[in-house]
């Protein structure tokens, strides 16, 4: 006797036959086969196999990079170009493996390949010493990509990581964490939020604020660059005592000791400092749960005046348009970390609301592979 079975899967609609149909002939040899004879295919399959062939070589182009780096290349050749048998001889490289690398960084415009055989620095090679803390960012992924070495582990588990002992300050942030762990994070932080500040200051008006509190502020990268920019705004660093310490040296430095104010603290546990009319979190919400995120955001909340802004600013993902910078780094750095995730701005406002802000609205910047910035008021 036959069991009828009541659960039969819906009819397709009739764009997700569409969607089977197109899938099914692009995946299909023959029509490859066809396309690579017609003009106009031939050009979008070329370039659909080019763009396919980059992501497989994209772990081979970062090791081109990483080499770059490691070897001082930038450097070497800052002042003349030169062949790569003098770069091996330099490096303490083998000539013909120097030869290789010297081809590899000129195919991805790191370096350049003269008429004369001698190897120059190209636009990329050239611009990266300029770019902060992008070097040190370069040099620690070794760690990110043993953990990614093996992908279907990683996206099914991932439970250990080596970058999350990587940076054991955002897990010691309920804990003691050593002068030299805090330190190491705190340059690298510092430098990255160089750009961080010069993106989020260009498209947020700080005009008319008094006291500007950075949450989570490290060394104090962020508010130097703001109080450099406003020469009337106040100045008020909130993180944990070995990290914030270091930020009254960079306050001398620039001349801003008079107007800054430096609280050691933990926002896990402690209450932030009241009385600010903006409060800045730069690269903080992505580290950590949406629960750790709700409790911060509601303490920043109860720690403004009335009429205060609050501004966040990390990369975010695109939501419903995935942004490669983002959801196809980003996203996958802060698996690996384990602590947080990317947040779509429609998400942060969404929390921003929730815990009492109004208003919540993403900024548009213009680099936002670098930093994206949602605002929000409290009422």
């Amino acid at each position: 006797m036959a069991i009828s079975d009541d659960t039969q899967a819906p009819r397709p609609s009739l764009s997700d036959r569409v969607y089977a149909w197109r899938t099914a002939l692009l995946g299909s040899r023959a029509f490859q086969r066809a396309a690579a004879r017609a003009p106009f295919a031939a050009r979008v399959a070329r370039k659909d196999g080019e763009a396919l062939f980059d992501l497989v070589a994209g772990f081979v182009h970062s090791q081109v990079l990483r080499a770059f780096v490691d070897l001082d290349l930038a450097a070497r050749l800052a002042h003349r170009p030169k062949r790569a048998e003098e770069l091996a001889l330099e490096a303490g490289l083998p000539p013909e493996r120097m030869r290789v690398l010297c081809q590899a960084a000129a195919s991805l415009n790191l370096m350049q390949r003269r008429r004369d055989g001698r190897f120059a620095l190209g636009r990329l090679g050239a611009a990266l010493p300029g770019i902060p803390g992008l070097a040190q960012m370069i040099a620690h992924h070794d760690v990110l990509y043993r953990d990614l070495s093996d992908a279907r582990d990683f996206f099914t588990d991932g439970s250990k990581t080596e970058l999350a002992e990587f940076w054991p300050y955002v897990f010691g942030a309920t804990g003691a964490v050593s002068a030299d762990t805090a330190e190491t994070y705190s340059e690298l932080m510092a430098q990255s939020q160089t750009l961080v500040a010069e993106e989020a200051l260009r498209v947020v008006d700080l005009r008319g604020v008094k006291t500007l509190l950075d949450v989570g502020g490290g060394t104090g990268a962020f508010l130097t660059a703001a109080g450099l920019a406003h020469p009337d705004l106040q100045l008020h660093l909130f993180d944990l005592p070995v990290v914030a310490d270091g930020a009254a040296a960079r306050f001398a430095r620039s001349g801003l000791t008079e107007r800054a104010t430096i609280t050691g603290g933990n926002f896990r546990t402690d209450a932030i400092p009241a009385g600010a009319d903006a409060i800045s979190l730069v690269r903080v919400l992505y580290d950590h749960s949406d629960d750790t995120v709700r409790m911060l955001l509601a303490k920043a909340h109860a720690a403004l005046a009335d009429g205060g802004r609050l501004i966040v600013a990390e990369p975010m993902s695109g939501g419903a348009r995935p942004v490669r910078s983002t959801d196809a780094y980003f996203a996958v750095y802060c698996m690996a970390m384990r602590t947080g995730r990317v947040r779509s701005a429609e998400e942060i406002a969404k929390l921003l609301t929730e815990v009492g802000f109004s208003g919540a609205a993403q900024v548009r910047t213009s680099r936002p592979f670098i930093t994206s910035v949602v605002t929000a008021r409290k009422s």
